[in-house]
């Protein structure tokens, strides 16, 4: 009886770890990260990204959103260069539930028993979204960030949840200073 007291946190876990974006970022640390003022992004890496092209403007849009509130400016002769980089998984999760509690102890048949085996299987797709941030005048990638989530179907949700992948990934920029 005390387990069932735990399955509805359990479930929140379960549910909150889903929604979340869990974010990664790697850098150069011999990189001063203030002599960059300007960005632009880099057509001959986004064009290869393999998403929609709705999808692809999504992300465009908030990358730049993100940059601009960081202080940058767009510019046709940029410090730096912002390249993209997409993947996804189909994720598919069985659980099996074992509701075969109830009064009495040993094997066979007994009339207090409920429940029995219950299995669930559920379907997500799961993408990582990467942004790399390249010197223009070096060619040199000089920090990247990484989101992973559940991705969603659904149009209406689908702005917010790519805006909420490129906020989190871009929290990790610049980097701190050890």
């Amino acid at each position: 009886m005390k387990i069932l007291r735990f399955i509805p946190v359990l479930m929140l876990l379960v549910l909150g770890s889903c929604a979340s974006v869990r974010v990664a970022s790697d850098f150069d640390k011999n990189v001063d990260f203030t002599q960059y003022k300007t960005f632009a992004f880099y057509k001959t890496g986004i064009d290869k990204v393999e998403v929609s092209d709705l999808d692809k403007k999504r992300i465009l849009r908030a990358i730049e959103e993100q940059m601009l509130a960081k202080g940058f400016t767009k510019s046709e002769n940029p410090d730096l260069l912002v390249n993209i980089f997409t993947k996804s998984r189909e994720q598919v999760d069985v659980n099996t539930f074992n509701a075969g509690w109830g009064y009495g102890w040993g094997w066979g048949w007994n009339p207090w028993m409920y429940g029995g085996n219950r299995t669930s299987v559920s379907r997500s797709t799961e993408g990582t979204l990467f942004i790399d941030l390249i010197d223009a005048k070096k060619k040199e990638m000089i920090w990247q960030g990484e989101g992973e989530g559940d991705l969603t179907k659904n149009n209406d949700k689908k702005e917010e949840r790519i805006k909420e992948f490129v906020t989190k990934i871009l929290e990790q920029y610049p980097p701190k200073k050890k």
